[in-house]
């Protein structure tokens, strides 16, 4: 017996230690990529834009793999497949090291009701039109919905296991959050210098900080359009965003409900999946088919613990750098596995109904926090 068991340990050593070595290539390839997109984003042209390290990231990424990742496809596939799972889902739970539940009392319900409503009106929006208008397949429209309606790529990051999407689904649905968003980091503040020359509507800097948080696509975009205009009005928007953020958690436990329920979307394959999702539910009950998000779960706990403030500034600082560290490794090994001609067979659609939400955005967002 005793044998047996000493003869049953070194194997079991030597398979984690070959697991661990095929990991490295892939791990390294993105490590080194999101230093070069850190860096980067930290340059005041790209920050001036907006431009975050996850945007750099994914950019890199497919110039990479449409070029030269070929040829260490097979040293690298391991490293590439965990970076854009398992430390995705780690990143979205650290991603609640930014928040805390006193966000909403400094917003108001009035700023939770402008989110609350943007959110919903928009992802509703993108269905409808994605679906029934744009003929888009679920994945994609639920995608390109949900990056334009809570917080752009992490949020469409966030989305595709719910969604069991395509890797090539949510590159498509990235390239919009960071065209519009990117869009949206000049036109904002271009219009309040319009409005305050012309009048046309009473915009003080706090409401044009709403405005911003509630609909603008990503943090970083969100916080370019504030300063733009004054410090103020940043921190107003960054505020309305991060409780825009928030709304992440129960609205992929509600949309887990919902495709459960209506059966709209069909399991991507496993070689097309790009979280892992393989498998065909529909014959379960439906219980058994809603696909728990416990990622998202992670991420509400980590800020109900961030709300306590007992964590030390050290180490939520490092945390916060950790979690960026991980999205951007995620957002890098995404686009190391995205071939430009897929993303070209995806056509105009998608952009052009991420172009229409963009513009429900700036219009209805616009009216509804003036009104409120």
């Amino acid at each position: 017996m005793s044998h047996a068991t000493s003869s049953l340990s070194p194997s079991g050593s030597h398979s984690w230690l070959t697991a661990g070595k095929q990991l490295v290539p892939g791990l390294l390839l993105c490590g080194a990529i999101t230093w070069v997109a850190n860096d980067l984003a930290a340059l005041p042209w790209f920050s001036s834009k907006g431009l975050s390290a996850l945007t750099i990231a994914i950019v890199i990424g497919m110039l990479i793999g449409n070029t030269i990742y070929g040829w260490m496809q097979a040293s690298a596939d391991a490293g590439v497949g965990l970076s854009k799972q398992k430390l995705l889902r780690l990143g979205i739970i650290l991603y609640g090291l930014r928040l805390t539940f006193q966000d909403i009392d400094a917003l108001g319900m009035h700023g939770v009701l402008v989110d609350a409503v943007v959110l919903a009106s928009t992802f509703v929006l993108a269905q409808w039109l994605g679906k029934r208008w744009l003929g888009l397949d679920s994945r994609t429209a639920i995608l390109v919905g949900a990056g334009s309606s809570i917080c752009g790529a992490a949020a469409v990051l966030a989305t595709a296991p719910v969604a069991k999407a395509r890797a090539d689904d949510v590159a498509v649905a990235v390239a919009t959050v960071v065209v519009f968003g990117t869009i949206g980091t000049f036109l904002y503040p271009a219009f309040y210098q319009w409005n305050l020359a012309a009048q046309w509507l009473p915009l003080p800097e706090s409401t044009y900080g709403l405005w911003v948080g509630s609909t603008v696509h990503e943090v970083a975009q969100v916080v370019a359009a504030g300063e733009a205009v004054s410090t103020s009005a940043a921190d107003m928007a960054v505020v309305a965003k991060m409780v825009r953020v928030m709304m992440l958690a129960p609205f992929l436990i509600i949309l887990s409900a919902w495709l459960a329920r209506h059966e709209s979307v069909e399991p991507a394959t496993p070689a097309e999946s790009a979280i892992g999702n393989t498998a065909n539910d529909g014959k379960k009950p439906l219980l058994a088919r809603i696909t728990i998000p416990w990622f998202a779960l992670g991420f509400v706990a980590v800020t109900g613990i961030h709300s306590l403030e007992i964590i030390p500034q050290a180490a939520l600082s490092v945390g916060t750098q950790l979690d960026n560290i991980l999205l951007t490794m995620a957002m890098a090994a995404l686009g190391l596995t995205t071939h430009v001609r897929a993303v070209k067979a995806a056509g105009v659609k998608p952009l052009l109904l991420a172009l229409i939400l963009f513009a429900w955005l700036v219009g209805a967002g616009l009216t509804l926090n003036s009104w409120l």
